[in-house]
Parts: structure tokens; C-alpha cells; sequence
């Protein structure tokens, strides 16, 4: 099975969100938060690749992992207030919560090998 990447999933969240945020009406300034953390951590995962140190590669995993905190905080407001189904709102949960793991993973993988 050939498992995505961090980048590659949190592209494809951001399409998604990016979509889901188009047919939602009114509510601008969570959209606009939910949109801005949500392609954050793309971003930010993006730049890890590019990092100048391994401190540099770290601290950009830990924005991107603060910022997929930030994506479902945005999302929980958005279902709360009825505008985002309980299915749809399960399945952007799901995904970001894979993200959030694999960058955990990454972030414990990489300190731990500094270490030594």
C-alpha cells in the first residue's frame, strides 16, 4: 500500500475544506480562520522539506501540527453552528486527525534521533 505523505494529505484536507467553504453562506470570519489554518499546514509541512537545520525541520512540523489543532477547533465552531453535516464534519475530523498523527510521529521520530 503506498501511504500518502503529510503534504499530500494536508493538500487534498485543503481542497476539501476549500470546497465544503464555498457553499457555506454568511459566517466569513470562521471560514476565512478555518481556511488560513487548514492551508497552513501544508505550508508549513511543505517548508519542513527545506529546512535549514534539524531544529528548522522541527519547528516548522510543530506549526503545521498547531495549525491542524487551530483547523479543527474552526471546524467544531463551523458544525456547531450548523453549517457543516455530521458526515462531512467526521470525515474532515478523520483526515486531519491522521495528519496531526503522522506529524507527531515525525516530530517524536526526528527529536529522538537528534538526541543521539
Amino acid at each position: 500500500m503506498n501511504e500518502k505523505n503529510i503534504k499530500d494529505l494536508a493538500v487534498e484536507l485543503t481542497v476539501e475544506i476549500t470546497a465544503i467553504c464555498d457553499t457555506i453562506k454568511g459566517r466569513p470570519v470562521f471560514i476565512n480562520q478555518l481556511l488560513r489554518s487548514c492551508s497552513s499546514i501544508g505550508a508549513n509541512s511543505y517548508e519542513a522539506n527545506y529546512a535549514q537545520s534539524t531544529a528548522d525541520f522541527i519547528n516548522k512540523l510543530e506549526i503545521a501540527l498547531k495549525e491542524c489543532y487551530e483547523t479543527e477547533y474552526w471546524l467544531e465552531i463551523l458544525f456547531k453552528v450548523n453549517s457543516i453535516k455530521e458526515d462531512v464534519y467526521s470525515a474532515l475530523l478523520n483526515k486531519n486527525g491522521l495528519i496531526r498523527r503522522k506529524l507527531i510521529s515525525a516530530i517524536t521520530t526526528t527529536k529522538k534521533k537528534n538526541q543521539k
